[in-house]
């Protein structure tokens, strides 16, 4: 019997290891794997060397790259070979034309940024999705079904117009066994780790000087270990912090896990670090309320989220549905009308 294909969109490190780990999962399908892409105008700024500092360029597509041929996975580079059963992606900021006549399943990939001007506005007037980053996960609905990571993300994504009858609740992989961590070793002890982000790589504004300056003053007496972002520009942020924290110890390149297991705080913005700090009991120092965070925790499975995913894609394998790919209507102008009528109705109240 001939093996049914499946596609695995990778991206970042954590991305493409999130796709391996439910392939290993699919062992009757053959499984082929390729870095992020896009297709369109949005391709040929990609050839140009423009969107570098995305997961479809520079470091995150060469990190990827080097993963699949160390671990000697079958590579089809932007999904050329055009004849899948099936397509998993972590993201859809971005969905290529070439994946869109497949059945598709989009997995989280983690925290996702809160919303703010960009989200309104893209939303407001129809831009691109990838105009407001991680904001928009979800709202492309080019999928069949969406795996997420615990109830409090599904809510979450329902709220931003998510259709609920295509989440799966299912757990994450990375992101469901964090007891695993408790006992990682690192040369430390006893520290704050500040955990930065690449907002400005990715063109958007962070005041880092006030952001070090906040750390310091909440690790007092303790030492201060600073993990650069993957795509942070390492000279030029290294430099930065020795600025503002000339004693921190700044590190990148390396798994922050083992920083997190030891260290006592953590302090971050939006990071997904944020999740194995807490279940690990650390202090967590954030710009979420740390209930929101509490509510949106990745069910805690033993590892296991990879299994359930893969249970999703055998019964989307074997349904006869056909694929349909309309694009859902957009409950934000509908709750932004509402919203409006309702002022209105308030003000005439009022005048009355």
């Amino acid at each position: 019997m001939k093996k049914q294909k499946v596609l695995f969109i990778g991206g970042s490190l954590n991305q493409t290891t999130m796709m391996h780990k439910i392939s290993k999962e699919l062992p009757e399908c053959e499984a082929y794997f390729t870095p992020y892409f896009a297709t369109g105008p949005l391709w040929v700024m990609t050839k140009l060397k423009m969107l570098e500092f995305t997961i479809m360029g520079g470091t995150f597509k060469q990190k990827t790259l080097d993963y699949i041929k160390a671990n000697n996975l079958k590579l089809d580079y932007e999904g050329k070979n055009d004849n899948y059963d099936l397509v998993f992606t972590c993201q859809d900021l971005i969905v290529p034309r070439n994946i869109k006549k497949f059945k598709t399943i989009l997995v989280q990939e983690g925290m996702t940024d809160p919303p703010d001007w960009r989200y309104h506005v893209t939303r407001f007037l129809g831009l691109g999705r990838w105009s407001a980053s991680t904001s928009m996960t979800g709202l492309s609905h080019m999928y069949d079904y969406f795996c997420v990571a615990s109830e409090g993300f599904r809510q979450q994504f329902i709220e931003r117009g998510v259709n609920p009858d295509k989440i799966r609740v299912t757990g994450i992989p990375n992101f469901d066994n964090f007891e695993e961590l408790r006992n990682l070793e690192f040369e430390h002890k006893n520290y704050v780790l500040v955990a930065t982000s690449d907002v400005r790589e990715t063109t958007k504004y962070e005041n880092r000087k006030a952001f070090l300056l906040n750390a310091k003053k909440i690790a007092g007496n303790k030492k201060i270990i600073v993990k650069l972002h993957p795509n942070e520009k390492v000279k030029k942020r290294t430099a930065e912090v020795k600025k503002y924290l000339p004693e921190a110890l700044v590190y990148h390149g390396v798994s922050i896990d083992p920083m997190i297991a030891n260290c006592d705080a953590l302090v971050t913005r939006f990071s997904s670090t944020i999740f194995p700090a807490l279940a690990l009991g650390k202090d967590v120092y954030c710009n979420i309320d740390l209930n929101e965070i509490k509510r949106l925790l990745p069910i805690q499975n033993g590892g296991t989220s990879a299994k359930a995913i893969a249970e999703v894609a055998r019964e989307l394998l074997a349904s006869t549905k056909p694929i349909v790919r309309v694009k859902e209507k957009n409950k934000y102008m509908e709750d932004l009308k509402l919203k409006i009528k309702y002022t209105l109705q308030q003000k005439l109240v009022r005048a009355k």
